[in-house]
């Protein structure tokens, strides 16, 4: 074999190794700071909350999401598939986690019912409603028309969130 062979497989083998670096998931490794496109709106992520038991890795991502003024935040649930669910902050109140119904009644007129609850670890990064490191209980409600209702609870404070659910594909995620 002439030194120009072994020369020319040497780069050849090179280049393909370049090639395979494998694509990262943007629904899992956006960052604040990126852009955010969904049903074409432009946000800015303003906090990232990351859901995970302790040992295993994350399940779920909350993007706060920043445009102008408004507020919004995209949960992304990790499954077989990935579930996204656009959503908007409710006010409310209740004073402890133990008188959580299993049967929400939104406005005297949608009534949303209990799909689970789990208890998990958050990690944050930038501007979030809670901390890093602490537990929270995370309550998913499903109601009429594909809408969404989910309920937070991390040390005395609730978060209230309503929203539907969007297809993965119509999210694009643009690195800062």
């Amino acid at each position: 074999m002439s030194i120009f062979k072994r020369v020319s497989n040497i780069l050849r083998s090179q280049k393909q190794e370049t090639n395979t670096a494998p694509a990262g998931n943007p629904l899992e490794e956006a960052q604040v700071g990126d852009i955010v496109n969904v049903d074409l709106e432009e946000y800015v992520i303003s906090g990232k909350v990351i859901y995970f038991d302790r040992g295993f890795a994350p399940h779920r991502y909350a993007y706060y999401l920043q445009s102008g003024k408004n507020i919004q935040c995209l949960i992304v649930e990790k499954g077989r598939t990935y579930d996204c669910f656009i959503c908007s902050f409710i006010e409310g109140s209740l004073d402890d986690p133990n008188d959580v119904p299993s049967r929400l009644e939104l406005d005297g007129e949608t009534t949303f019912e209990l799909e689970n609850y789990r208890n998990d670890t958050t990690r944050v990064e930038g501007n979030t409603d809670f901390r890093s490191g602490d537990e929270i209980t995370f309550w998913r409600y499903f109601g009429p028309d594909n809408r969404f209702f989910f309920l937070q609870w991390q040390d005395g404070k609730f978060v209230a969130l309503e929203g539907e659910r969007t297809l993965g594909s119509q999210i694009k995620f643009l690195k800062s």
